[in-house]
């Protein structure tokens, strides 16, 4: 061989000669277990042969031998489980078995088991999706556990089970009766806000809590699994795991609500600890907004309808269902702008931020122009700053739902309608407003689609250090310094709100600095507008009661 060929280049030839390659495939089909054939065969090739004795040469060296005897070690090696021998003389109606070697390690396996309180037999009450085992294949819901690392279990209690499982290390093997007829299941992809608060830890009903998916109203929930009629499995998003864990069903957890649940009976699981549960608008008048607020301080009781009397079937459902069906929704370029609502308690400065922004640009920005029973001053012209209707008009329309939000100041109506809303939308511009809580249901609908922000006020401290040279709107008063108690007041109103509307939510601002606040504000605008959201599933298949 030249000296002055490079090695790489010699070494690819003979790797690319048509020998070399007949001498491989020898290695890989005919003794694929052992490459040290490869050197006897080099052997005894003609020894005239310089690129023989060259292949030979680098065959010997270390790193390759390492790599040959590497390659020899995994080839002999059988990593199947080494299973006992079939029994010879196994009577006739002996039930077919099966043997499952499962390796513990730091992933979740995920399953619950149960106990025959008559035959004292024990089940896989359920496999928890995503778990090893369900990804596995191995072990499914009805599958009758003989053994546990050889100790037969039947008779036992869940909890001996489970202590005869956490002495093994490394693998498991379970010797189970597989369930005769598997049920099929056609699961559909469910994916629910969550309309209350639930933890697994608890709630004495839940079959394993270690199993169970605790949760926070206005979590996204992706339902995996429907089988069970009481208990569901799920997933919260973002997810970071692939295990579901446990969730009550909706028609459970509104027996749980009404506190009818506790009287039921239940059949409990127990998780297997260690191999399962290490799982698992800028109105026109600044008039209007100070006679609203006014309106709202003195009588929030009179200012709405019962819910119930003004949307049909959407707001009853989202009050009364432990979950909402939602999906994602993206606006089309072509579709009218999302409705944007600011809420917050009073003081907070819901009213400047939403001020503040359709001054940033009038021609994205707009409220609509409200209505009222007052009679117009000199400047002002009907459409323009208000709409001004009688008495008569203004009570026909609140009888028939006309309008999202509406109260009395000085014996003169003002009010919202949905229509001067819409109005706006389909202008081509974005409609924003501020509201109560209460008016929440009357813009969640499938016309509007609100994109509902919450401004939250920041600790005392920080409202004492910001609102020190701020004004307040009060009933006595048409602008007063803030005091210690209208801080006070307006934490006491924000736990309020947020303990009864919060899953509602679909930003939340934290007013701590103002211009902070506007930018936020902004970002979060936009964003409705042009990002993927959650929303209601009614919004995009609306019922024809909607």
């Amino acid at each position: 061989v030249s000296q002055d060929i490079d090695g790489a280049e010699i070494l690819h030839s003979l790797l690319n000669a048509a020998w070399l390659q007949s001498l491989l495939k020898r290695l890989v089909f005919s003794v694929p277990h052992y490459t040290g054939w490869l050197l006897i065969d080099i052997r005894s090739l003609p020894s005239c042969s310089e690129e023989a004795k060259e292949l030979y040469h680098l065959l010997r060296q270390p790193h390759l031998q390492a790599l040959l005897s590497a390659h020899d070690t995994i080839a002999l090696k059988d990593y199947e489980p080494v299973l006992p021998p079939m029994p010879e003389d196994l009577p006739d109606d002996e039930e077919a078995t099966r043997i499952v070697c499962l390796v513990k390690n730091k992933q979740p396996l995920g399953a619950t088991i149960k106990r025959n309180e008559i035959t004292g037999e024990i089940f896989i009450a359920r496999v928890i999706h995503g778990g090893l085992a369900d990804r596995s294949g191995l072990l499914h819901a009805g599958d009758r556990i003989i053994e546990v690392n050889g100790f037969p279990v039947d008779g036992m209690e869940p909890e001996q089970v489970i202590q005869v499982q956490a002495r093994s290390h490394g693998t498991i093997m379970f010797k189970v009766i597989p369930i005769t007829e598997r049920p099929v299941h056609n699961q559909t992809m469910l994916y629910v806000r969550a309309m209350t608060d639930y933890s697994p830890q608890q709630d004495p009903a839940i079959p394993c809590a270690d199993a169970g998916m605790s949760f926070r109203r206005g979590d996204i929930l992706e339902i995996v699994d429907q089988t069970d009629a009481l208990w569901w499995q799920a997933k919260k998003l973002p997810s970071s795991t692939a295990c579901a864990g446990l969730i009550p069903s909706t028609n459970l957890l509104k027996r749980k609500q009404r506190e009818f649940w506790w009287s039921q009976p239940y059949q409990p699981h127990t998780c297997i600890q260690t191999w399962l549960s290490t799982d698992i608008c800028s109105f026109s008048s600044a008039g209007f907004r100070r006679s609203m607020r006014l309106c709202r301080r003195r009588a929030h009781s009179t200012t709405q309808p019962s819910c119930n009397t003004r949307c049909p079937s959407s707001c009853y459902s989202a009050l009364n269902s432990p979950y909402e069906e939602v999906v994602r929704y993206q606006r089309h370029s072509e579709d009218v702008h999302r409705l944007i609502v600011l809420l917050g308690p009073s003081g907070v400065g819901v009213n400047e931020l939403r001020r503040r922004l359709v001054e940033m640009n009038p021609n994205i920005f707009q409220g609509p122009v409200p209505y009222t029973t007052r009679a117009p001053r000199g400047y002002e012209e009907s459409g323009r700053e208000y709409f001004f209707i009688s008495r008569e008009v203004f009570e026909n329309m609140v009888y028939h739902n006309r309008f999202l939000e509406y109260g009395e100041h000085k014996g003169n109506m003002y009010g919202t309608s949905i229509e001067s809303a819409k109005e706006v939308l389909n202008s081509g511009k974005i409609c924003v407003i501020d509201i109560e809580p209460n008016a929440l249901q009357a813009v969640r609908t499938h016309e509007l689609r609100a994109f509902v922000i919450y401004v939250k006020p920041p600790t005392l401290e920080r409202l004492r250090e910001t609102r020190q040279d701020s004004y307040i709107t009060t009933n006595y008063y048409v602008n007063r310094p803030f005091k210690d108690e209208d801080f006070q007041e307006m934490e006491e109103a924000a736990r309020k709100i947020e303990s009864n509307y919060w899953q509602f939510f679909d930003h939340v601002i934290i007013n701590n600095e103002l211009q902070d606040s506007c930018v936020e504000l902004l970002t979060a605008v936009m964003r409705a507008q042009d990002e993927p959201q959650w929303v209601p599933a009614s919004w995009i298949r609306p019922t024809s009661e909607s």
